[in-house]
């Protein structure tokens, strides 16, 4: 029997079907319909709210999901997580649930906040904040534009920002953090167990964390000749060693590694200064540690 696999429908649908082609999984969907088609027939989709996702898993309705982690604690769902993943809508940072007001408020605090009304779409998660810190203040749950919500509607907001642009633009300033989020892979338990579920789940996960681990790493290839391999292989990093074969050129050896993209411009000169040549730089698709 296929599984049924949740991904989010909305802010993180796209990097999350690019993902998926990365990892195997081609999926096409159009604007208005909830079930992807993928190129797997052991797999089913469903685009569904990633507010609702680790609800659905946890009751069996979905047997996997791809969610948030501040949703799987706002939701106190019983659920297995199987990988942590971090992505999101515009990088590969975490996400921060964080406290913000306007920029002339006097709270500076989260003691500050006693008394006051606050609005977000996690009342679960604030209220347990809250109460984490002693503090005892009105939660509203927000329907959405939380940020253009303070000063007239409420004292505070807690929301969801990745890059504070958001914030930024609407003149508010993060007072504090309350929780930060990545991306997980969740399975319901009951699926866990189940020896032909548990084998797909896994190789989902596999393939998903290594085409993550490829955004950030390249292949390099280059010629040089034997007597240089010493000092060239001594610059290279790599998962485990350089790979070093012969070629048809007598004296001649080829080595390529994989390494971490951002090592790659200063890496270059010094191994043509080592005596390297012919240096390709290839992007990857996946990385399976």
């Amino acid at each position: 029997m296929p599984i049924t696999l949740g991904l989010p429908k909305g802010s993180l649908q796209e990097s999350t079907f690019n993902l998926m082609k990365r990892a195997g999984f081609a999926m096409t969907c159009s604007s208005r319909s909830y079930v992807p088609t993928v190129n797997d027939p052991t797999l089913k989709c469903r685009l569904i709210r990633p507010q609702e996702i680790a609800r659905y898993v946890e009751l069996g309705l979905l047997d996997a999901g791809i969610t948030g982690f501040d949703w799987i604690y706002e939701n106190g769902a019983d659920v297995h997580e199987v990988c942590e993943m971090c992505y999101s809508k515009a990088t590969s940072r975490p996400v921060r649930w964080v406290v913000a007001v306007p920029n002339d408020s006097p709270i500076q605090t989260p003691g500050d906040l006693e008394g006051k009304r606050i609005a977000t779409e996690a009342v679960g998660l604030a209220r347990r904040y809250l109460e984490q810190h002693g503090v005892n203040a009105t939660v509203e749950f927000s329907w959405g534009a939380t940020e253009v919500k303070a000063p007239e509607l409420v004292d505070a907001i807690i929301e969801l920002t990745e890059t504070g642009s958001s914030l930024r633009a609407n003149n508010l300033r993060i007072v504090d953090t309350v929780l930060t989020s990545t991306t997980r892979l969740i399975a319901n338990k009951t699926a866990w167990q189940d020896p032909d579920k548990r084998a797909k789940i896994e190789q989902i996960a596999m393939l998903l964390q290594g085409a993550l681990a490829a955004e950030s790493r390249v292949l390099l290839k280059m010629n040089a000749p034997e007597t240089q391999v010493p000092a060239i292989t001594k610059l290279l990093p790599s998962l485990h060693a350089p790979t070093v074969n012969r070629i048809s050129a007598e004296g001649w050896v080829a080595i390529e590694t994989v390494i971490l993209e951002d090592e790659v411009r200063d890496l270059i000169p010094a191994l043509r200064a080592a005596g390297a040549q012919g240096i390709i730089e290839l992007a990857l698709n996946k990385v399976i540690f």
